[in-house]
């Protein structure tokens, strides 16, 4: 019996990409890995994501090419997982990549044992040899050819390198100096383009959040310059989307020119709530116009039909990357007139960035006639959507709608924009009632058109998404919000905590060849990170010492990352800052939404804030009472609190 592609039975969007491949694949499975037991063949391993450019690449050249098809199927039991989706899975074999090659990427491809122990990793293989890089072809060849003479050698490599990277997975424990990951920062810092380090130039969300917020704590100059260049340029190169909002995965030039151009819901409900802060600190005007441009891109273009926010938009149209986005002379001309073309053309800096003379825009200065780009803006975008649009990957992860509903909220109260408000508690009642199983209180990580997957939530999922509730709850006084973040942050730290030490994964999930810890803010904050900010909220709500200890724990754990590497511990790094600043309590007794626009806005970022009736039943809203029938303020520091105040202008004070 031949074997089957069994990827048309998934909920994931970039497993069903690969669906009609003649690559027989499986998804990951311990029927997949018992195959490969009885026919006695290794398992190649293929991960990647559906916004991932050299994913398709190497899809289009390999995966649906017929012979290689053939040659994998008799020789290999494949399996391809989607990294967005397992992130366990793609946490350790990347790790395995990073060690035996000393770099990594996606796609990612790795060669595993029936045992499920790598013994050979790479990332894209092109089909032809080139530039001294084998084929894909050659590498099967070559290991059809050692797996049937070398065996006891892969063997021993497989269970070496797992040994290996299990034993080195301990992170070392200690306390965040923050004025010196702030010195460090600045060494790393480029005067010129701002950003960090050389090309390519990632958004360095976390970073950002950190470097205001010690700003604010410190009033240090520096922390908030470096902040604000890097904000500017940001938004005013390639990278952001001028015509409709949100931002690019990252900028391939040192200039922020020329983006990766897919989108990634992480990044922009990350940079959502960064620009949110730097308006909050600052008043810039630039600030505001990009954080609401972000969130309505986020409420238009990545809302799912059922309320969730979808993964990422593609970076390719019609088999090219960029398509959708760039725009030459000649189309620019074609839609405006010959005055208001060559006027944007000039604005915009088309001069031919990429091939074929075209360019993304840019908005390197303000327009001096803000209304003439507003139209314009309007006539370009109108002109774009009749183009291809890009592929969207609409599954729901919950850790990156945690952070979604969390900057939404923020927003929304400090821009006074009820909407996002309610797309932020559309989010959280999604996850509520599909993702959380009402049985065992486990989370699941995605789902799909309304049904939840198969594969378990991480750390992550469970902080970042109680986080939103914990951060909703604060605005809406809804206890049911506190009573599921409570009840998930109760359920993490019987799960994913073993010896006071925090792990990605459930001691209940799916026993791996190793269980991930990964303590570093990458792409997306670490599991920990998150659980050490969800965990410092819940305390400051709670003055639960249980809570406090818990977050105290898992933020020790990126001490020795924060020491030697800041730009990979902002998470951490952010949530010391929170920490150092109090944490402060605000409780808002009655609604009043002066004041807590107020707080939002004024209070240091991360602070605990609950706006609700009288007797609300959270401990920090005990005993706290109107007075004169009118909403009062109450700012507290473990629970000891200020006098309260009614004026918006005397809070604010306070906070300053």
């Amino acid at each position: 019996m031949s074997p089957v592609n069994e990827l048309g039975r998934s909920t994931s969007p970039y497993l069903r990409q690969h669906a009609d491949n003649p690559v027989a694949w499986r998804e990951w499975s311990e029927g997949a890995f018992a195959e490969a037991r009885e026919r006695d063949v290794p398992v190649f391993l293929s991960v990647g994501y559906s916004a991932c450019h050299w994913c398709h690449v190497m899809a289009h050249e390999s995966f649906e090419d017929a012979g290689t098809a053939a040659y994998l199927n008799e020789h290999f039991v494949s399996i391809k997982v989607d990294r967005e989706e397992r992130p366990d899975v793609d946490a350790i074999y990347m790790a395995a990549t990073v060690a035996m090659t000393g770099h990594g990427g996606w796609p990612m491809s790795v060669f595993l044992t029936p045992e499920a122990e790598p013994f050979f990793c790479g990332t894209y293989f092109p089909k032809d040899a080139r530039h001294g890089m084998a084929s894909f072809r050659q590498v099967l060849e070559s290991l059809v050819e050692a797996w049937e003479s070398k065996r006891d050698q892969i063997d021993g490599i497989g269970r070496r390198v797992v040994e290996q990277l299990g034993a080195r997975q301990q992170p070392a424990g200690g306390e965040l100096d923050l004025d010196r990951a702030a010195q460090l920062l600045a060494t790393d810092f480029d005067p010129v383009d701002a950003g960090f380090g050389g090309a390519p130039k990632f958004p360095p969300s976390m970073v950002l959040d950190f470097l205001l917020r010690h700003h604010r704590r410190t009033g240090s100059a520096d922390a908030l310059k470096m902040a604000a260049q890097t904000c500017e340029r940001m938004a005013r190169g390639g990278m952001y989307d001028q015509l409709a909002g949100g931002f690019a995965r990252y900028s391939v030039d040192g200039q922020w020119v020329v983006p990766h151009f897919e989108k990634m819901l992480y990044d922009n409900a990350l940079l959502l709530d960064v620009y949110t802060q730097w308006w909050a600190i600052t008043g810039e005007a630039l600030a505001r116009r990009v954080a609401e441009e972000t969130a309505e891109f986020l409420l238009t273009e990545l809302r799912t039909p059922e309320g969730g926010f979808a993964s990422a938009l593609d970076a390719d149209t019609e088999g090219e990357e960029g398509r959708f986005y760039v725009w030459t002379p000649a189309e620019i001309q074609q839609v405006l007139d010959p005055d208001d073309a060559a006027w944007t053309i000039d604005l915009c800096d088309v001069t031919g960035t990429f091939e074929h003379g075209s360019s993304v825009l840019q908005l390197r200065q303000d327009p001096d006639d803000a209304e003439r780009w507003q139209r314009i803006r309007t006539q370009l975008r109108q002109a774009r959507s009749t183009r291809t649009y890009p592929g969207r990957d609409d599954k729901v992860v919950a850790a990156w709608n945690g952070l979604a509903i969390t900057a939404l909220v923020r927003a929304g109260i400090v821009f006074d924009q009820p909407q996002y408000v309610d797309a932020a508690a559309e989010a959280a009642e999604l996850i509520r009632k599909v993702h959380i199983d009402q049985a065992t209180g486990r989370l699941h990580r995605t789902s799909r058109d309304g049904t939840a997957g198969t594969a378990h939530g991480v750390l992550e999922d469970y902080a970042a998404y109680a986080q939103g509730c914990l951060t909703l709850f604060g605005v809406s006084g809804n206890i049911e919000w506190f009573e599921t973040a409570q009840a998930l942050l109760d359920r993490a730290l019987d799960q994913f905590v073993a010896d006071g030490s925090y792990f990605d994964t459930a001691a209940d999930a799916e026993e791996l060849v190793w269980r991930p810890q990964d303590p570093t803010d990458n792409a997306s904050p670490s599991g920990v990170s998150l659980a050490a900010e969800a965990f410092t909220t819940l305390a400051s709500l709670t003055g639960s010492v249980r809570y406090e200890t818990a977050a105290e724990q898992a933020l020790s754990a990126s001490a020795t990352i924060a020491a030697r590497a800041p730009r990979f511990a902002g998470r951490a790094l952010a949530v010391a800052e929170t920490i150092a600043a109090g944490p402060l309590e605000i409780a808002i007794a009655g609604r009043s939404p002066e004041l807590l626009r107020t707080a939002f806005t004024h209070a240091p970022w991360g602070t605990a804030i609950v706006q609700g009736e009288p007797g609300l039943a959270v401990p920090l809203m005990a005993e706290r009472s109107l007075v004169d029938d009118r909403p009062v303020a109450y700012v507290c520091q473990k629970f000891t609190c200020q006098l309260p105040v009614s004026d918006s202008e005397v809070l604010r004070g306070q906070l300053i």
